[in-house]
């Protein structure tokens, strides 16, 4: 039953993701919400100036019907699950104002820096005190690789990197969110492999949470894959990164986001890096950051570098789950 479940809400968020396509794209050309291309950006991407943005709803949809038909009172780990949707949801709220304001109301930064981290912070308290207060998660962290040993650093510390988990992630996916697909596609994969880190630990509500998320991203892999009919926006982008942020922290396996995620944690790097080396040398180190830019400017075509950089999340991901002690036990006993 429990397996039955778990792909039940892939398929329904898959098939509702599908099903809203062909109302959400021609509806969004028609309110005129189309992409702003940066000028600083590849000139190649130029071509895509006007293409609807904010499709980030479409799987959202997917994913909140998943929450409300299949989150079920017997579900194992259903207050786990609820916790996740409702992180995942208020993300893709915050993106959906940020995306409002810059394509509806035209102001080219959307929501103001501090308006953005408030939001986020206000999520990321709220999910610890639930987690450590209402779930027994408690505040120790697993250490990968290591047999399951772990350490208790307190109440503050995990406060902290709560929110660092959720801020890092859900901006590291935005940061990846640069070319058709890239950032859906690696969501497959990173999400799968927290789908199953919930599935293999009892969480079944959390499980049903991120395989709604995999099958809303491969629905929205139709219509997002080069050349893009749609983006899914900071709608999309930091909701997919609150998901697996709070996947992370309620399965107690923030350190392993760490491998799981480390498509995104190169593509961060690379605009830290970028950044810290122009202000202080005056030279950069990449041709240009988000690192997928870097290897378009080096002449790979946009296909190239989002095949490479799917299989890339594929091995971090699978190098994550080899790292959970709950996964081997799982296998030895299956």
């Amino acid at each position: 039953m429990d397996y039955t479940v778990v792909w039940l809400a892939a398929g329904i968020s898959l098939l509702v993701t599908l099903l809203l396509g062909p109302i959400t794209i021609p509806l969004l050309k028609r309110l005129k919400f189309g992409q702003t291309i940066r000028a600083e950006g590849p000139s190649a991407h130029m071509a895509k100036t006007g293409t609807p943005t904010m499709g980030g709803l479409m799987f959202l949809i997917g994913i909140a019907v998943v929450g409300v038909f299949l989150l079920q009172s017997n579900v194992p780990g259903r207050a786990e699950g609820l916790v996740v949707l409702a992180v995942t949801l208020g993300y893709g709220l915050i993106g959906f104002l940020d995306d409002f304001i810059k394509v509806v109301l035209k102001r080219n930064l959307g929501l103001k820096a501090r308006e953005k981290i408030i939001g986020q912070v206000i999520l990321a308290t709220v999910l610890s005190v639930i987690a450590v207060f209402q779930l027994g998660r408690g505040t120790d962290y697993i250490i990968p690789y290591s047999s399951g040993i772990s350490f208790d650093p307190g109440w503050w510390p995990f406060f902290a990197l709560t929110l660092f988990v959720l801020l890092g992630t859900s901006n590291g996916v935005n940061l990846t969110d640069g070319l058709d697909g890239l950032a859906a596609g690696a969501t497959v994969f990173t999400a799968g492999a927290f789908a199953i880190l919930a599935f293999v630990t009892g969480k079944i509500g959390t499980a049903i949470v991120l395989a709604a998320v995999v099958g809303g991203c491969v629905g929205f892999l139709f219509y997002n894959r080069h050349p893009a009919r749609v983006f899914m926006g900071d709608t999309g982008s930091l909701a997919l990164g609150g998901a697996l942020g709070a996947a992370a922290v309620v399965t107690r396996n923030e350190l392993l986001l760490i491998l799981i995620g480390g498509l995104y944690v190169l593509e961060t790097l690379s605009v830290i890096i970028q950044v810290i080396s122009f202000k202080t040398t005056g030279k950069r180190v990449f041709r240009m950051s988000p690192l997928h830019h870097h290897f378009e400017l080096s002449g790979w075509s946009e296909k190239k570098v989002v095949r490479n950089f799917w299989l890339l999340s594929f091995m971090f991901s699978l190098v994550g789950l080899l790292g959970s002690q709950d996964v081997w036990k799982w296998l030895n006993n299956w």
